[in-house]
């Protein structure tokens, strides 16, 4: 580590370099609506996320999940224990009704928080975007873990892009059974 002003001393003794060069930073947004799907409305979308929120093994891809209970009911909030990626995961979950979706790690390998948020782009089309700030519990941050789930997160086709497509996919077919 060097001597800059961006160098932190942790309460273990471990130092910290600020900056997100040394977080885990992931992001994507993919359209609601793309061309020849059944349209879903904002209300539509946003009873997914909640489902997903309560029970993320229905709107993950195969084995991404295996195990997720929700522990306590709060007005706006829900705290949940999964298994997700072979982790023990325990997550305050909060709830901007129709908005966003922020998913706080309280326990696991991860630390830091996971946004799932719906908006409109500049022509009024509804977007699905995903973002997160995370780092690593026990592990030096920017080091070769934190690399690997960075590598996971972005990948196309096991990351949280694919999660999102694979959310939205199972949104249609629930209201297509009209589940929702």
């Amino acid at each position: 580590m060097n001597d800059s002003a961006d160098v932190f001393k942790l309460g273990d003794g471990r130092q910290w370099q600020g900056g997100a060069k040394h977080m885990i930073y992931s992001t994507a947004t993919v359209p609601v609506n793309p061309q020849g799907e059944v349209p879903l409305t904002r209300k539509q979308i946003w009873e997914g996320l909640v489902l997903k929120a309560r029970d993320a093994r229905l709107f993950l891809p195969p084995g991404l999940c295996t195990k997720c209970d929700v522990v306590v009911e709060g007005g706006d909030y829900i705290i949940r224990e999964a298994t997700i990626l072979d982790d023990d995961v325990r997550e305050i979950i909060q709830f901007e009704s129709e908005r966003k979706v922020t998913f706080f790690q309280a326990g696991g390998p991860r630390e830091g928080a996971i946004v799932n948020e719906l908006f409109e782009d500049a022509d009024g089309a509804l977007q699905l975007r995903f973002y997160c700030y995370l780092g690593l519990r026990d592990k030096e941050p920017g080091g070769p873990e934190e690399q690997k789930e960075q590598v996971q997160f972005d990948s196309q086709d096991k990351g949280y892009r694919a999660a999102l497509l694979s959310t939205i996919a199972r949104t249609r077919m629930l209201v297509s059974e009209g589940r929702i």
